[in-house]
């Protein structure tokens, strides 16, 4: 005779058994697979297009009447030809020069009034001659309400906000052009001479 604590082991077992083979034989949902799309990063653009080539020349005219040029001569020397004309710090007008290349464009402003955003009558304009791609001009307006960056009128006539920091750069030649800085002679001193015996007045 089966006792019935064995019954009941088998009983388990034979569920068990039955609890396997549903597991393992049940049909498997279809995986779901999630396709992400990757989000394209936009790649900076910048004022001036590096297809122009280096700036051989830079002039800056401020609506009040400042305006400040240097430009690369046939020496490949950097000179300063106003508000008047004189040798260029090198370095000076070589950092300017690669500021002009890597000016950062932060938004663009579609459909907006280039009276409300200092571009009717720009603030200043910005000439800059290039290797390649010859001379190109841009307008410069009025500074953005967050300050982060100045309204500017590109070569396409299309409104962008171009860094601050960028632009100020530039614009400090206008107070401060980069002459070649020369060494102020040091005054002579002569000493002074004392009177000799002859012309002594003879004591008394």
């Amino acid at each position: 005779m089966i006792r019935r604590s064995t019954v009941v082991y088998i009983f388990l077992l034979l569920v068990l058994v039955g609890a396997y083979y549903y597991l393992n034989n049940r049909e498997q949902p279809a995986e779901i697979e999630l396709t992400l799309e990757p989000s394209a990063e936009a790649s900076q653009a910048y004022l001036f297009a590096a297809e122009a080539g280096a700036p051989t020349g830079i002039r800056i005219e401020a609506k009040s009447g400042e305006t400040v040029e240097v430009a690369r001569g046939e020496d490949d020397a950097w000179a300063v030809s106003q508000p008047s004309e004189a040798k260029a710090d090198q370095a000076a007008a070589e950092a300017a020069a690669s500021q002009i290349t890597t000016m950062p464009i932060l938004d663009t402003v579609p459909d907006v009034d280039p009276d409300i955003v200092g571009l009717k009558d720009p603030e200043y304009v910005l000439t800059v001659n290039f290797t390649n791609g010859g001379e190109r001009s841009v307008d410069i307006g009025v500074i953005t309400p967050t300050e982060s960056g100045y309204y500017v009128r590109d070569m396409t006539d299309k409104i962008v906000i171009v860094s601050r920091s960028a632009i100020d750069s530039l614009l400090g030649l206008l107070t401060s052009p980069p002459y070649l800085e020369t060494q102020t002679p040091a005054p002579v001193t002569r000493e002074a001479s004392t009177p000799s015996s002859e012309s002594a007045t003879p004591q008394p």
